[in-house]
């Protein structure tokens, strides 16, 4: 090729290249951060409206994260650790006040990421990148408040507290499961979806005599049958291996979605003529079973993110409800009876329950309770241990006003 078909080809190349800069290089540039989320520090709610709350009105800084400043920062300082991010040379990194600000009002409000995003000055993407992580580092720092009882002196403890305050003997906890309502997962078929038409995982908790979870089970997808759920549990395992050092003869207390079992009581079966021993075994029953529903009921009021489907997937949901029952227990541990919320209260001279403040908040659409049981058969001795407490209970453990409260 000879010098000019060179020089030829060198200025066709040149000018196919300038049609394609043309045609695809004059795009815009992108806006690396926008501008009004660029004054996050002059107006966002973390260094505004927080600031004002807590100095001018404790009381709606508490309403807002649903934790008083005092313990806020104590948390903080608990987390800081885990949710701290070193500055780049591109962008200064969000501080781990503001992180951890942002997912209290997620729990306290269920709020979308876009309508926080508005609030606090912070990208949407931000916060969905953040959240899951500052849940997990909530869940680790705050763990120790709900770890099951691994010694007979802690059990004992609990069986003193259900004997004195609610006049069950022998008792360790009760029971119940939660149908925690999510957005349709993408790509898992029927596995999640739940007997409501809802999509949906399970939390199967055990609760001491002070509202607070001993042990909680997350995780088992929405469409398994109820029966199973507890089956499956990693309680219901520890209990029949012995694992736990649970004190003999003790029994936790289920309702009616729960299998009978020597070391798990439930009602006499709802009939036309039940007796007055199984009546008041039931009221009985009921009445210190009652602790794990407002367990239940001060958690979805205290973290409305329960009271609608959930927009996370199941993994980072599992998340947000170990972070939210961790916080659950160090709130009831740590804080001030300025911050709680009223329980079901028994007036045992009119003979009827008053309810708890939690009741009076009509959405728990976002909880939904474990269906009807599978298994109705039960085992002699389990049979014949359940009696055992109806005959104690119209006996020496008799209190002097059951009678009214089955009328």
């Amino acid at each position: 090729m000879s010098s000019e078909q060179i020089e030829i080809a060198i200025i066709q190349i040149i000018e196919e290249l300038l049609v394609i800069k043309r045609k695809y290089g004059a795009r815009e540039k992108r806006i690396w951060v926008k501008k009004w989320i660029k004054r996050r520090n002059q107006f966002g709610a973390s260094n505004t409206l927080l600031k004002e709350l807590a100095v001018e009105d404790p009381k709606s800084y508490f309403n807002f994260l649903r934790i008083n400043e005092e313990m806020f920062n104590t948390l903080l300082e608990k987390v800081r650790p885990r949710i701290q991010k070193q500055d780049t040379m591109m962008r200064c990194a969000l501080p781990p006040k503001l992180k951890l600000e942002v997912t209290l009002r997620y729990l306290a409000t269920g709020d979308s990421f876009k309508t926080l995003q508005y609030i606090y000055r912070v990208g949407e993407s931000t916060i969905c990148a953040f959240l899951p992580e500052v849940l997990h580092a909530i869940f680790e720092e705050l763990q120790e408040y709900i770890k099951v009882p691994r010694e007979k002196s802690q059990w004992q403890k609990i069986v003193h507290g259900f004997e004195n305050i609610w006049n069950f003997p022998l008792c360790i906890g009760a029971i119940d499961g939660k149908h925690i309502v999510i957005e349709s997962p993408s790509n898992t078929g029927s596995d999640y979806y739940n007997y409501k038409g809802t999509f949906s995982i399970v939390l199967l908790a055990l609760v001491d005599h002070e509202y607070n979870f001993t042990c909680i089970d997350i995780g088992s997808y929405g469409s398994n049958c109820d029966a199973v759920i507890f089956a499956k549990s990693s309680l219901k395992k520890a209990l029949e291996e012995n694992k736990l050092d649970v004190p003999n003869n003790c029994v936790i207390l289920g309702d009616e979605a729960f299998p009978l079992q020597t070391y798990l009581m439930k009602p006499y079966g709802r009939r036309n003529h039940l007796s007055i021993r199984e009546k008041i075994y039931n009221y009985r029953h009921c009445r210190a079973r009652r602790i794990v529903e407002n367990a239940f009921g001060i958690l979805s009021s205290r973290f409305r993110v329960f009271r609608r489907p959930i927009s996370l997937t199941p993994e980072k949901t599992i998340k947000l409800v170990k972070a939210a029952c961790a916080l659950h227990n160090w709130i009831r541990k740590n804080g001030t009876s300025s911050n709680s919320i009223s329980v079901d209260i028994e007036d045992t001279e009119m003979g009827h329950i008053i309810p708890g403040s939690w009741r009076k908040d009509s959405d728990h659409s976002g909880l939904i309770h474990l269906g009807a049981p599978m298994q109705r058969n039960f085992t002699t001795e389990a049979r014949q241990k359940r009696d055992y407490f109806a005959d104690y209970f119209i006996g020496e453990g008799a209190v002097n006003w059951q009678n009214q409260m089955i009328d």
